[in-house]
């Protein structure tokens, strides 16, 4: 019988993990269920880091972005050693289960506490969206949003000036980000991992793009693939147009949530908390096609993301 649950977030904050968070304390109340927060990950589990919380404790943190709980990388709880701790520390607390909030590595330490015969539940919070198993996970359309406010606010000035901008924007090894606020924003070029990268075709494109009468463009980049200061100089000596980059950097991972990733924080608590009524562990929460799914945790760790399709990188593949 599930009496007493744990909750923690770890990795990369993301807007709507407090929304997450609030959610599970007042569905647990309503189902007679206490609810422990775990402070800063794995870390805070590990050291025994851990709060009460309640109805009056979430209260007003629905529109906060971040988490009240902090968050953490961990990497040493990939030692055995530590997870037993962590472990005890739960058991000594009562705690039955414990639902975890973040990316892929967050499953990933989830999914060895399971296989260690502990309860698990993992709840998708990143703005990446590269999550397997779910089309949308909770932060990213706030990402989506502010990364688009972001390139209007630089287009004005780009057009002003009549320069190239060159935007960088997370997404780690998933173009998602990159893509949709692009085509939302109307950039003329796009970079993103899953298509290869040519910086020559890009400046050649530019270049084309200059001779038919252009006089500014915006490029698009998911982080990590080039030095984006460095190709501003490149596209520079190459067109003699100024250019421009832009790193947005954490800008991304703040804010409050839209409406969208608070009722998706509602509706995955809610089936979260059903799976672990009804003993279904070691299951993480998706969306597919507007309908709630869940799947084992190791999958997130076995199969790559694939929310972009094949049919559509092909359709985007000649912009650079």
């Amino acid at each position: 019988m599930i009496k007493k649950i744990a909750v923690l977030t770890s990795g990369g904050d993301s807007p709507g993990m407090n929304a997450v968070i609030r959610s599970i304390v007042r569905i647990a109340y309503n189902k007679k269920i206490k609810v422990i927060g775990i402070l800063n990950g794995y870390l805070g589990l590990c050291k025994n880091d851990m709060i009460k919380l309640n109805q009056s404790s979430v209260s007003n943190i629905l529109n906060r972005g971040g988490t009240i709980l902090g968050t953490a990388r961990y990497i040493e709880f990939n030692q055995r050693k530590n997870r037993e701790i962590a472990i005890n520390n739960m058991k000594k607390k009562g705690i039955h289960a414990l639902i975890v909030i973040g990316g892929n590595g967050t499953y990933a330490g989830a999914y060895e506490l399971f296989k260690m015969n502990f309860p698990c539940i993992g709840i998708p919070g990143t703005i990446d969206n590269d999550i397997y198993g779910t089309d949308y996970t909770i932060g990213y359309n706030t990402a989506l949003e502010t990364v688009v406010q972001a390139i209007d606010k630089i287009r004005d000035t780009s057009s002003s000036h009549q320069r190239i901008s060159i935007i960088e924007i997370m997404g780690r090894n998933c173009g998602d980000l990159t893509l949709f606020s692009a085509i939302a924003g109307g950039c003329e070029f796009i970079v993103i991992p899953e298509i290869k990268y040519n910086e020559q075709k890009l400046i050649q494109n530019i270049r084309k793009n200059i001779k038919l009468g252009k006089k500014n463009a915006i490029i698009a980049i998911t982080e990590k693939i080039c030095n984006v200061k460095k190709l501003a100089e490149k596209i520079e000596n190459k067109t003699q147009k100024e250019t421009r980059a832009t790193i947005l950097g954490h800008i991304q991972r703040g804010g409050s949530p839209v409406s969208f990733d608070r009722i998706l924080a509602f509706q995955m608590s809610l089936f979260a908390i059903e799976l672990l009524l009804k003993k279904k562990f070691g299951q993480c929460i998706g969306i597919k096609n507007n309908k709630l799914i869940h799947y084992n945790l190791n999958f997130c760790t076995q199969f790559k993301h694939t929310r972009l399709k094949k049919k559509l990188i092909k359709l985007i593949s000649n912009l650079y």
